[in-house]
């Protein structure tokens, strides 16, 4: 059986975050969905940048799906638009009960996670900017946080695409198979390769 992952759009979404993640995943083989959580359903996503980017499917046809991930790009406007869909809370908070990953990076984590409490108390990351909106005593600065309690992955800010893509390529399939995928990438000093045993919070 495939890995599956769903990654969500809004208008205003992160799209290098959103775009690395889909490459990455995809080198590893596992299966994408695009899902636009526009509300009117469009499949056409404007992004930050104004880069447009076209969605498989609409997040109410696939809401009752089972993924393997759930992956919520950054993006201010994006993730504001992420917090706003009583549907996407909904569908993250049905896929925590049944223990799958949720991965969230830049914006996503302070707009949805922590204004939705989500997950109570689980030490996370995100766009240092919004750091105040995230509890002290759950802000980790790091490019990437893994919450095993919860099951969550978070990170934050475009160049930290990478090192969340493959954190979540090690924690669905192997380390082996996200060190595969990471060279053929060249990566700058300071990434995770994973050709290297796991250390604390990988």
């Amino acid at each position: 059986m495939s890995v599956t992952a769903l990654v969500c759009l809004a208008n205003g979404s992160e799209e290098t975050e959103a775009v690395t993640v889909v490459d990455l995943l995809a080198r590893a083989g596992i299966a994408v969905t695009l899902a636009s959580v526009n509300p009117d359903g469009n499949l056409q996503v404007i992004c930050s940048r104004g880069v447009t980017l076209l969605a498989d499917v609409s997040l109410a046809s696939v809401s009752g799906q089972t993924f393997d991930v759930i992956v919520l790009p950054g993006g201010l406007k994006g993730a504001e638009a992420f917090g706003d869909s009583q549907l996407l809370v909904d569908t993250l908070a049905a896929h925590h009960r049944s223990e799958r990953l949720v991965a969230a990076i830049c914006a996503a984590p302070a707009l949805v996670l922590i204004r939705h409490d989500l997950f109570p108390k689980a030490k996370i990351t995100g766009f240092p900017g919004l750091k105040e909106r995230i509890p002290a005593d759950c802000w980790q600065g790091r490019r990437t946080v893994y919450e095993p309690r919860y099951n969550l992955l978070t990170s934050q800010g475009p160049a930290t695409a990478i090192d969340f893509a493959l954190h979540i390529i090690s924690l669905l399939i192997t380390r082996e198979k996200a060190a595969e995928v990471a060279a053929q990438l060249v990566l700058p000093e300071g990434i995770d390769d994973y050709r290297q045993p796991s250390v604390q919070g990988r």
